[in-house]
C-alpha cells in the first residue's frame, strides 16, 4: 500500500531496531501502531510488536515493517513517533499536529 500514515523519527528507528535485535522479536512480527480508548476518555496511542492480519495496512520505514489496523488509520494520519531519553523520562512519544 502506498499510504504511510505514521512517520518514525531517526531516534525512534534506532530504538525499534535495537528492540528487534535484542529482545527476541520473531522475524515474522512487525511494529504495530494503533489507538486505544476514545469515547468518554481521551484517545491514546499504542506501540508494540505483532503479526500482520487481513485488517491491517502494511508498509515499511528504514527496513522496519509497520502494521496498522485499517480502522485506526484515519486517527493516525500525520502522527510522528519519536523516542526520548532524558534524565527523568525514557520512551516513545507520539506527536500529532493539532493534538493538545
Amino acid at each position: 500500500m502506498d499510504i504511510e500514515p505514521v512517520n518514525i523519527t531517526a531516534k525512534a528507528v534506532i530504538e525499534v531496531k535495537n528492540i528487534m535485535d535484542n529482545k527476541g522479536i520473531p522475524k515474522d512480527y512487525a511494529l504495530r501502531i494503533g489507538i486505544k480508548g476514545g469515547g468518554c476518555g481521551a484517545m491514546g496511542y499504542v506501540i508494540g510488536f505483532d503479526k500482520a492480519n487481513d485488517a491491517d495496512i502494511s508498509y515499511s520505514q528504514e527496513n522496519i515493517p509497520i502494521v496498522i489496523d485499517k480502522k485506526h488509520v484515519m486517527y493516525l494520519i500525520g502522527l510522528e513517533v519519536d523516542f526520548i531519553e532524558e534524565s527523568d523520562a525514557r520512551g516513545f512519544s507520539f506527536n500529532k499536529p493539532g493534538d493538545n
